[in-house]
């Protein structure tokens, strides 16, 4: 009998204390909480302001590039051989191109990417501190590092982005 009055206490005890401790263990989607600010929208517009021009040539070479490749591959058994090595040559010069811009491209928005981090950082910092302190969060993960929950875990996401939007 005692066991048993032991057992109950103990499940009972164990019943009130694993809610509490659920409450404290919350999921935070960082990146999605910046990328969702005004702030990084505004970023990504003034990005694709100034690479506009760049982006534009390099979706006409690539259209280019597939109508060439479709062209040789059609009709280059049928071309003269001064007509296809002409083709040729202007396809790779075409392609050098168009690799070029999309390296270009690529750098531009890892430096943008980087800046508005760099920018952002002490931002995010303070708006996951005002979330942890006002939800008592002991324990903050990334949705992707959960492997498992028994019930849905609080998502503090959305409420860091609103911060953020806040302090900027």
């Amino acid at each position: 009998m005692r066991k048993l009055t032991a057992a109950l206490c103990l499940g009972l005890a164990s019943a009130f204390v694993l809610p509490a401790q659920a409450a404290q263990v919350a999921v935070l989607d960082w990146r999605t909480a910046l990328m969702e600010t005004e702030a990084a929208q505004r970023s990504m517009n003034e990005f694709r302001n100034q690479v506009h021009d760049r982006q534009q040539e390099a979706e006409a070479l690539g259209q280019e590039l597939q109508a060439m490749r479709q062209r040789l591959e059609e009709e280059g058994e049928l071309m003269s051989e001064a007509e296809r090595r002409t083709t040729i040559e202007t396809f790779q010069q075409k392609g050098q191109r168009f690799e070029r811009l999309r390296q270009e491209l690529l750098q531009a928005r890892q430096q943008a990417e980087q800046a508005f981090l760099q920018e952002a950082e002490p931002k995010l910092d303070q708006a996951v501190q005002q979330v942890i302190d006002r939800h008592d969060v002991q324990v903050l993960v990334d949705p992707n590092g959960v492997v498992h929950a028994e019930g849905d875990l609080p998502n503090l996401t959305g409420e860091v982005t609103d911060i953020l939007d806040s302090l900027y």
